[in-house]
């Protein structure tokens, strides 16, 4: 039996969203009758950029753990029960081959339920530490799929392979007119770039910094292409909106011209994030976020840091140090180029394909 539906599991943040887009495109590619849905959780930005990319897709009525504030926690049962009984009837309508879950709390209930079910279940961990959520599902499934080396601790037992982190097609093949790129964010390509992407929803401290001395940029000569995040564009102050040497936007649709005409990449460290940047063999300064599960940015960081590939800026010191630190790296012109040359060394390419092969491949196997 081939592999005929499969619903593809999680969200919340880019970083979840576009690899999972990026497998469901592999599998067309490779299965172009394959009937494909994706749950996500309602308000998230999945419920938007899925149906974007040609997919369908439900959402769930759940949240995820208040880390901070505890006391937000108290509906949490409540609505955990809800959406198992929401995925209970998606399942019963769609009848899935094979549940893909790509972390974000939403993959949680699917993927458990899935498991009840005996329906074949497989997981892909971008980070180089695992999710708590990852972990206790891994226990069951079917098959888990890395990012990166020794993730055993993680996953013991389990049958699991590493596959790298995929990488949205157009910024792997990063195929571009460079005329067009400059003309779209309104730049010119005789002055260095330097694109700022603190995540799809945006990074406080980063923000924050540049905000403080952007005139160091402009002194410089140094253009900025800079995602804000959703939301944070109007705490940017109208004076430096309205600069001509930077674009700042909320979100960058086109990323890939982005990355095609930048010199210099200041980004969080999201696994997904650090895959774009070697994939495009991008210098980066990199500014985890504290706050991750267990530290897990700067664990990822620190794995491009150590290849000699990124420069780590702690979020506490960003304020002071960032800008600075990037302008220097800016203006190493041999710096960015052994940057570049070890970042583009640790990319492990068609991590899609690979996924979608696996995938493909054990549930042939479940239904021979």
């Amino acid at each position: 039996m081939k592999l005929n539906k499969i619903i593809i599991a999680g969200g919340g943040t880019g970083g979840h969203i576009f690899p999972a887009i990026a497998v469901a495109h592999a599998l067309k590619r490779m299965l172009p009758s394959i009937d494909v849905l994706f749950i996500g959780a309602k308000g998230k930005m999945e419920m938007e950029k899925v149906p974007q990319a040609g997919f369908s897709i439900q959402g769930l009525d759940i949240a995820g753990f208040h880390r901070k504030a505890l006391y937000k926690n108290w509906s949490l049962p409540f609505k955990l029960i809800q959406s198992f009984l929401q995925v209970d009837k998606i399942f019963r309508q769609f009848k899935p081959d094979a549940v893909f879950g790509v972390g974000g709390y939403s993959s949680y209930p699917v993927l458990r339920f899935a498991q009840w079910k005996g329906i074949p279940t497989f997981l892909h961990e971008a980070n180089s530490f695992a999710g708590k959520s990852n972990i206790l599902l891994g226990k069951k499934a079917t098959l888990v799929m890395t990012g990166t080396d020794g993730m055993e601790k993680f996953f013991e037992g389990a049958h699991m392979v590493k596959t790298g982190n995929p990488v949205r097609n157009e910024i792997a093949k990063l195929d571009v007119n460079l005329e067009l790129a400059y003309e779209y964010f309104g730049i010119r390509p005789t002055q260095p770039v330097v694109l700022v992407i603190g995540g799809s929803l945006g990074a406080r401290s980063i923000n924050k910094a540049l905000s403080n001395e952007i005139y160091k940029f402009i002194d410089q000569g140094i253009q900025l292409i800079w995602q804000t995040g959703k939301g944070n564009l109007s705490l940017i102050p109208q004076s430096i909106r309205n600069k001509k040497e930077l674009c700042i936007t909320e979100f960058i649709s086109k990323m890939d011209y982005a990355y095609a005409i930048a010199d210099v990449v200041v980004s969080r460290a999201g696994a997904i994030a650090l895959a774009e940047i070697c994939a495009t063999g991008k210098p980066s300064v990199l500014v985890p976020f504290p706050l991750a599960a267990e530290d897990h940015q700067t664990v990822n960081a620190m794995h491009l840091v150590n290849k000699g590939a990124a420069i780590l800026v702690k979020d506490a010191d960003a304020e002071t140090g960032l800008v600075g630190e990037v302008i220097d790296l800016v203006k190493d012109k041999k710096r960015c180029e052994a940057f570049s040359s070890a970042a583009k060394s640790l990319t492990i390419e068609h991590a899609d394909d690979r996924i979608a092969q696996f995938i493909i491949q054990e549930v042939e196997k479940k239904y021979a």
